[in-house]
């Protein structure tokens, strides 16, 4: 049977107990995921405001919905024990300072696996564990930055910042979440916890392989908007539409280029052939954002939605929340407001 929220028994790590330490971004994210995979998180919180990242009223919280908060002082000799005795409890610890700070504070690694051997430890700094960088502050974009992937994000004239999806969460979060359920399978196999160790910065630069792949082979060049997969390509990119709005096209492959042809009315207008014939790149994207200008974003939508013409409409967040494929998917959810729910589904 499938799991759902209302049977939190039949989610994988259902039993597992977490301890988050208080932090924004990627490690909050990570103990959301492993929270909807089943798992009990308490999250300690210093007793006042740290005053990081951005203050949010608990009601819109997203990130720490679910979670068991608990108020400690990490720097008093009580809250210490308070802490020591919550995660020796525990089955897995999340936290992400700068490197060293929890060792200064009377939880350095070594000591929690002497007191509880099944113990695994997530750890997510910003910069790494090395290095010049190290200890200092950063955000999404200064990871990105560093790791080569803003300089390709962007247009012709300007990176852009891609929110903070991709550093904090696609790359920071799902590592972290992703070392942590290895080490608990590890766990499974010969009882012992352990350290899995990550940051931001490395998670971002673990995204970027298949770009240096075709860097190597001749494929992408270092121009933003001037490759298949970054606006370049006129079958890549996104187009403007009679109601001000927009579609993306992602038609790649040549037979979903053929009926984005189909669908546009312009297979008689545009060579097939000429598909990946950079010269006429230009020319090709300048007869389709002609041809997109004029009809609506819901109008080209619906007209592409019987094929695979890999033709889809730009939705804002709240139309992504309420549209009907969506939901028949039960991504989203209206309780207390319209936001994310699962999105990983498990049967038995």
């Amino acid at each position: 049977m499938s799991a759902t929220p209302h049977d939190p028994a039949a989610l994988p790590l259902a039993g597992i107990k977490i301890v988050e330490l208080h932090a924004i971004g990627p490690v909050p994210f990570a103990g959301q995921l492993l929270r909807s995979l089943g798992a009990d998180v308490q999250r300690i919180s210093p007793p006042a405001d740290p005053g990081l990242g951005v203050s949010t009223n608990p009601r819109f919280d997203v990130s720490n919905a679910g979670k068991r908060p608990v108020a400690i002082d990490l720097k008093s000799a009580d809250g210490l024990v308070q802490a020591r005795t919550l995660i020796d409890a525990a089955d897995v610890l999340l936290e992400g300072f700068r490197p060293g700070v929890i060792e200064r504070l009377g939880l350095a690694p070594a000591q929690l696996l002497a007191s509880n051997p099944r113990l695994v430890i997530g750890r997510l700094s910003g910069w790494g564990a090395r290095g010049a960088l190290a200890d200092r502050a950063g955000h999404d974009i200064n990871y990105l930055a560093m790791a080569g992937l803003l300089n390709a994000i962007g247009t012709a004239e300007t990176p852009v910042p891609p929110l903070n999806v991709v550093g904090d969460y696609g790359g920071g979060a799902m590592h972290l979440a992703v070392g942590v359920l290895a080490q608990l399978v590890r766990r499974g196999v010969d009882g012992r916890g352990g350290v899995v160790e990550s940051s931001i910065l490395a998670g971002s630069v673990g995204l970027s392989p298949i770009f240096y792949g075709l860097l190597a082979a001749g494929m992408w060049t270092l121009p933003r908007a001037a490759n298949l997969l970054d606006g370049g390509a006129p079958y890549y990119r996104v187009y403007r539409t009679s109601d001000a709005k927009f579609v993306a096209v992602g038609a790649i492959e040549p037979k979903f280029y053929a009926q984005l042809l189909q669908v546009t009315g312009l297979a008689g207008t545009l060579d097939p052939k000429k598909q990946n014939d950079r010269s006429t790149w230009p020319d090709t994207a300048r007869t389709f954002a002609e041809r997109f200008a004029q009809r609506t974003r819901d109008e080209w939508a619906a007209a592409a939605e019987p094929t695979d013409a890999c033709l889809s409409p730009v939705l804002d967040l709240l139309e992504a929340a309420a549209h009907p494929h969506n939901r028949a998917n039960s991504l989203y959810r209206d309780d207390p407001f319209p936001q994310p729910d699962r999105t990983i589904g498990f049967a038995r």
